[in-house]
């Protein structure tokens, strides 16, 4: 059930796993994709701007991965440190964004990907 977030609905950004990321990133529209952790301070501060985003940007589908629980998934693109942003079309990434990046500039080159 949507969260109420003063009278706004707010969708919660659902997680991938890697028996579902195939499937997900497949098709035409622009996946983006949040690896993450519990434990990653810079991933806790990140996580409220990609919920924030994913109401704001039509477009993407958001989803987060926590790397700890898919550490298959973490491996095949090279995860090497979170947060990592990486969104995927037709299966095959077209951006990338390591750390937390400031809400602004994230959604700018967002945008453009939707454009």
């Amino acid at each position: 059930m949507p969260a109420l977030l003063a009278g706004k609905e707010t969708i919660m950004v659902e997680e991938i796993t890697t028996a579902t990321f195939d499937d997900v990133v497949k098709g035409d529209t622009p996946v983006l994709v949040d690896f993450w952790a519990t434990w990653c301070g810079p991933c806790r501060a990140l996580s409220p701007i990609i919920d924030e985003l994913s109401d704001e940007i039509d477009g993407i589908e958001f989803y987060k991965c926590n790397v700890d629980e898919n550490q298959e998934l973490a491996m095949r693109f090279g995860i090497m440190s979170i947060p990592t942003i990486m969104v995927f079309k037709a299966g095959e990434p077209i951006f990338n964004s390591v750390g937390a990046a400031p809400k602004g500039k994230l959604k700018a080159e967002l945008e453009k990907l939707t454009a």
